[in-house]
């Protein structure tokens, strides 16, 4: 059944607004991806040293389903809540508090099962959290701003993933559930002051009269007509690409651990010192390329550039004989993803189909950046077996260049595109 919502309009002054979705957002990022980059690996060792790699890629690869699900579903129940509340705060507090609860639950784990279980919980729980933040940029941000904060907004998972590895190295000799413990915490705490810091109007809804669907029918109100709005399905397929090359990086702990026989502490150290560092490109090209795109009201030559250097950074890694390359390509791939994440955000909420599903859809467009850092993990080993750490990077380095084919099709800015469904 259709319904159509209204809402009041209150809206967060600018500033306040953006320090809610970043404090909000990067507590999320924070507890999901320290694990899914270094402990998570340590856990699954501890439990399954013999065939950790192979069990890793279960895991991941299950959490990658789950996260797929539930950022449209979480974003579709986010849009059609209507607790005084706030559609958004309450699926941002929940997220975090029982996203959180779930991580506990994979500190105390003693089966790879449990382990499991509690990972596809909290990839599914933060990923609801994800939703709601992400969508409060059409919600309430003004077109004119949209670039800057996207590249502001970019900075979150680098700048988290710092926070995260430099927490990991000062608690170096610390047991795996205070690790757990504290990202936990953090989580918790930053969902709680992201919502104070969010204002919110309510939303009522009035349902239309009751039609039957065809099997098609049923499927558009899941995900947009391809037929009648394909570029929201181009720039799905743009995000996704590039983010299958850039979440290379998701399997460095254990490329530096099995490649370059680093030891865990090694790997811990190492791993940060890529943090830092890519994060400072990142943050760069991110703040610059958010700016130049609000100044030009340009976004495809960012994209494209972007995905140019993503895939060259990517491809330094088929053979690098050292660490020190492995810090190189990190650098130039990390500069490369934070140009796409300058317009990234802004590029999808100028073309999501409807605004009474603006969370449901930007929860669909999420998944094109947050499976990615499941899948890469799973496929890494087949792809290892087939022809070794060049085919692995290789093959990633692909789907670089496949997104800056995917992005042609995306018109450029212009009124006349803005949420106008294009027939096919």
């Amino acid at each position: 059944m259709e319904e159509v919502k209204l809402i009041e309009p209150v809206k967060t002054p600018f500033k306040r607004l953006l320090a809610g979705i970043l404090i909000g957002q990067g507590g999320q990022f924070l507890a999901l991806m320290t694990p899914l980059m270094l402990i998570l690996v340590f856990k699954i060792m501890e439990i399954d040293p013999q065939n950790f790699t192979v069990s890793y890629g279960v895991v991941t690869g299950l959490g990658a389903l789950f996260a797929f699900f539930a950022n449209p579903i979480g974003g579709a129940i986010s849009d059609r809540t209507s607790l005084k509340f706030g559609r958004r705060r309450t699926w941002i507090l929940l997220g975090s508090i029982l996203g959180s609860a779930s991580l506990l639950g994979i500190a105390f784990s003693t089966k790879l099962w449990m382990v499991t279980v509690c990972w596809c919980c909290a990839q599914m729980l933060f990923n609801f959290g994800f939703a709601s933040v992400t969508a409060l940029v059409p919600d309430q941000v003004d077109e004119s701003h949209r670039g800057t904060i996207s590249g502001i907004i970019g900075l979150v998972i680098p700048f988290t993933a710092v926070i995260g590895m430099v927490i990991m190295t000062i608690m170096g000799k610390a047991t795996l559930h205070s690790k757990y413990g504290v990202l936990s915490t953090i989580a918790i705490i930053t969902g709680i002051i992201s919502c104070m810091l969010i204002k919110e109007g309510k939303v009522v809804y009035r349902p239309k009269e009751k039609e039957k669907l065809s099997f098609g029918g049923t499927l558009s109100r899941i995900y947009p007509n391809p037929r009648k709005y394909p570029i929201y399905t181009w720039c799905w397929l743009t995000r996704f690409f590039i983010s299958m090359a850039y979440c290379s990086g998701s399997y460095n702990t254990i490329m530096l651990m099995q490649r370059y026989k680093l030891s865990q502490d090694e790997t811990s150290k190492t791993v940060t010192i890529l943090s830092i560092v890519t994060m400072l490109f990142l943050a760069t090209s991110a703040l610059l390329g958010g700016l130049l795109s609000d100044k030009f009201r340009k976004q495809k030559p960012f994209v494209v550039a972007s995905t140019i250097v993503v895939g060259i950074g990517v491809g330094i890694n088929i053979f690098a004989p050292s660490v020190t390359y492995v810090v190189i390509s990190s650098i130039i791939s990390s500069f490369g993803y934070g140009i796409f994440l300058a317009v990234d955000v802004a590029l999808v909420a100028r073309i999501l189909p409807n605004k009474n599903d603006t969370a449901k859809d930007f929860g669909i467009m999420n998944i094109a950046n947050t499976i990615p850092q499941s899948i890469v993990p799973f496929i890494a080993p087949t792809l290892l077996s087939i022809g070794s750490w060049p085919f692995l990077f290789g093959s990633l380095a692909i789907f670089a260049l496949l997104s800056a084919l995917a992005v042609i099709p995306i018109p450029e800015m212009s009124p006349k595109f803005i949420g106008d469904p294009i027939e096919g």
